[in-house]
């Protein structure tokens, strides 16, 4: 059985973990988004179908290609930011199935010519691995943005021109400036999301 973990890591993934709208002038090394990404290549999705992908945008280059598909509010942050995880999904994730879920040798069946089913998989799955992406992230000392204000089409044809990868959020990495924080914003009550039944 899992024992808890202490106070001061939970601050770190949640209670005191923030999202960051602007980040110090630090560089985040290529080995650590390695880590980071290993982390949370761990948690589970349905048939360890592991659909997540993920675009590291750190180049002036890769910045300018991004830069016209965000929208206003989040352009000049993210250009800003140390980088830029474009997160993922692969609509073709099953063909892993054979490797990654071995001892169920027809999965891969369940969404070959099942093109709803296989995105939908494949979405909820990559939406679950981005969060833990945030988790991992945040377990690894760096501080995130996330964020949903760009044009999926255009960022998908930009960086996924064989429309096997369909994007589905972004975040903005790195170590958080807190001088630009604003107040934590209200959160639902439990009575408010949730019923035990």
């Amino acid at each position: 059985m899992a024992s808890t973990i202490d106070a001061a890591a939970l601050d770190q993934l949640f209670r005191s973990a923030r999202t960051h709208n602007k980040f110090l002038d630090k560089e985040v090394p290529d080995s650590l988004l390695k880590q980071v990404v290993e982390l949370a290549q761990l948690g589970p999705t349905s048939a360890n179908s592991q659909p997540a992908r993920y675009v590291f945008v750190k180049s002036a280059e890769a910045k300018a290609l991004l830069k016209p598909h965000l929208s206003e509010g989040n352009r000049d942050k993210t250009i800003a930011a140390p980088v830029t995880a474009i997160v993922a999904h692969d609509l073709e994730f099953y063909e892993n199935l054979p490797r990654t879920f071995p001892h169920n040798q027809a999965a891969k069946s369940w969404f070959t010519g099942n093109a709803a089913f296989t995105e939908a998989t494949a979405f909820r799955n990559g939406s679950l691995q981005g969060a833990y992406f945030i988790l991992a992230a945040r377990a690894l000392g760096l501080d995130t943005g996330p964020m949903s204000g760009y044009n999926q089409a255009g960022v998908d044809a930009a960086f996924f021109p064989d429309g096997k990868l369909k994007s589905n959020f972004l975040i903005n990495i790195g170590y958080g400036d807190p001088s630009a924080l604003l107040g934590r914003l209200p959160r639902l009550a439990f009575d408010e999301v949730a019923k035990i039944i």
